[in-house]
């Protein structure tokens, strides 16, 4: 449906998926597996923190740029993980969750008329923003079983109106953990055209298989990378929207002029709790994936038991199944009989696909739910035949 006072580039976009989905849970009284958000909090010393810092009154503007303690922990993080030395006064930036930071990028970076590749399927936020900026997507397909991708597609898709390149690993919606040797032909296009990379980093310490490996860690990559992350899924408190971008300080700083338009400040509590939790090291951080590990494998082996056999997913919150062998339904059609026969909510992966006739025949499904919740989804779905 077009909307008359809607600016021509975001028509198309209306209601994301996930509100439709999550508006449908709650009509149909179903499991929502289909949002991405935990269904407990995050380490209760985390919240104390916080709780903490509004009775001691951190709850006015903090600096733009982020409060020093929380730009600090966001680089001993860098340090202590991948040996990356950032300059917290100037290379790095605080965000209203890693979407603002997407956002402010390419509002900053990107003229109208430019493009910016991305891997597809991708996160809905990201060609939704790249259309503000007045930029123009350029899809990279990303092909199962393993979600590879064709090194020629990627050159081909360079032309001289290329301003970025996309990566977004550990992969939303597929789990894909992108290998060492995927990075490196990445950097080398990256390199040869003298184009921005932008790394969508949020679910780096969710990963069951394999390692991340930051892209600005790359030889040359350092200069031309700018890195996102997040304390959302890192310590499960989605709510508190409190996100980085990191950096060189050009191109950290380009990112600042468009973000003090957007939120300007967020979350002054947050960021004094989330300083917290990042100045412990590792403790908080390497908790989350094993304590999502149990939820994983019985979504898995329940989703197989189902005869939906999961396409192979390395980390993140999600997995992906065809369709195919269950029903002729497309992915939405389908989606919607879940709900309303098995009150089990999932979500169509078409809506993440540049066509979304490639993903008519596949969901996406999410595990950050206890695993009783996950359980009793599954036994949900054995009432469809």
């Amino acid at each position: 449906m077009r909307l008359p006072y809607l600016n021509s580039r975001l028509q198309g976009f209306g209601t994301t998926i996930f509100a439709t989905m999550s508006n449908l849970a709650i009509e149909t009284n179903s499991i929502n597996l289909g949002q991405g958000f935990p269904d407990t909090d995050g380490p209760h010393e985390i919240a104390k923190a916080a709780i903490d810092a509004i009775n001691q009154g951190h709850n006015q503007y903090p600096p733009g740029i982020g409060i020093a303690d929380l730009r600090a922990g966001v680089a001993l993080h860098q340090k202590l993980y991948y040996s990356i030395d950032l300059d917290p006064n100037d290379q790095v930036l605080i965000t209203a969750g890693a979407t603002e930071a997407i956002a402010a990028t390419f509002l900053a970076l990107c003229e109208v008329g430019d493009e910016v590749i991305v891997f597809d399927p991708s996160y809905d936020s990201y060609s939704a923003t790249i259309a503000m900026a007045g930029a123009r997507v350029v899809p990279v397909t990303l092909s199962g079983p393993n979600w590879s991708f064709n090194p020629e597609e990627l050159r081909n898709a360079i032309t001289a109106k290329t301003r970025a390149i996309l990566i977004n690993s550990p992969h939303n919606p597929t789990g894909k953990v992108f290998s060492r040797e995927e990075l490196s032909q990445i950097a080398r296009v990256v390199i040869e055209h003298d184009i921005v990379a932008i790394t969508d980093e949020v679910y780096e310490h969710i990963i069951f298989r394999g390692a991340h490996y930051p892209l600005s860690t790359f030889d040359g990559m350092a200069q031309r990378t700018l890195t996102i992350s997040s304390g959302a899924k890192t310590f499960s408190f989605t709510g508190w929207k409190i996100g980085w971008i990191t950096g060189p300080s050009e191109l950290v700083g380009a990112v600042r002029t468009a973000k003090q338009f957007l939120t300007y400040v967020n979350g002054a509590p947050f960021q004094v709790a989330i300083a917290f939790a990042l100045s412990k090291g590792r403790y908080f951080a390497d908790m989350i994936a094993p304590q999502l590990a149990p939820s994983r494998e019985i979504l898995i082996d329940g989703l197989r038991d189902f005869g939906l056999d999961p396409i192979k997913s390395d980390g993140t919150y999600f997995v992906t199944t065809d369709i195919s062998p269950k029903t002729d339904l497309n992915a939405l059609d389908y989606c919607m009989e879940l709900a309303h026969k098995a009150q089990v909510v999932a979500i169509p992966s078409s809506t993440f696909y540049a066509r979304p006739s490639d993903g008519s025949k596949l969901l996406r499904w999410t595990f950050s739910k206890r695993p009783q919740i996950i359980s009793e989804a599954m036994e949900r779905l054995k009432v469809i035949k």
